[in-house]
């Protein structure tokens, strides 16, 4: 579905991806691992083209996506939960919701109000008044009214409390389960390695590991290595 090769890009003069691949496959949760500064957001925001790649190619359902504009991309079938969330702070929830709606798709306002309950008490509330895992479900939710075929969440549970997390994990499962494709950032590794098919390791801007989970959780010296405080 989604096929990223030597992917090059960077801010200004400095660049900071010199060669990423990788891959997602219909259905298939995939992560992108590495350190902070490694290039994970970076290489999400190139593939949505917030930022214009220098090189290398990203394709997705077999077409050339790399240099379109970002709403170009998003009307292909693929959502952004961007880092920091990123809601609407001035609209409501339900118009959070609504703002960016595809009509006619699976996802509907009651479904992602049963994938996440919480936001159904505060439809009418204004989103800078939802707490930081509110705004969150809020994110996954509006990213999921445009019923896209692949979900990118950057920084997934970054700054949530425990039991917030706990109810974004089992969405995501759930989103799985249902068979949508997610390409996946998150520093919870045990969380990851549990729900994700694959793992991309990024070091300096470069892919240099690629594995399932099995592999992943049985070479605790790549994670040490590359994963590492």
């Amino acid at each position: 579905m989604l096929d990223v090769t030597d992917l090059r890009a960077g801010y200004g003069d400095a660049p900071l991806l010199f060669g990423v691949g990788f891959s997602v496959g219909a259905g298939e949760v995939v992560t992108l691992l590495g350190r902070n500064g490694m290039g994970k957001t970076t290489t999400v925001r190139a593939v949505m083209g917030l930022i214009r790649p220098r090189g290398g190619t990203v394709r997705f359902a077999g077409d050339r996506i790399d240099g379109l504009p970002p709403h170009r991309i998003a009307r292909r079938g693929i959502g952004l939960v961007p880092e920091g969330r990123q809601v609407f702070p001035n609209l409501t929830t339900r118009e959070n919701l609504i703002a960016t709606a595809l009509r006619g798709g699976a996802w509907t306002l009651e479904q992602v109000l049963s994938l996440f309950p919480r936001l159904a008490e505060r439809l009418d509330s204004m989103a800078v008044l939802l707490s930081g895992g509110e705004q969150q479900m809020l994110a996954i939710g509006r990213a999921l009214m445009t019923n896209p075929r692949l979900l990118i969440l950057d920084e997934a549970t970054e700054g949530l409390a425990p039991l917030i997390r706990e109810d974004i994990w089992r969405a995501l499962a759930r989103l799985k389960q249902a068979g949508l494709a997610i390409l996946l950032i998150d520093k919870n590794l045990d969380a990851l390695i549990r729900l994700a098919d694959r793992h991309v390791v990024l070091e300096k801007g470069r892919s240099v590991w690629t594995g399932d989970s099995a592999a992943l959780h049985a070479d605790q010296g790549l994670v040490r290595r590359y994963l590492g405080v």
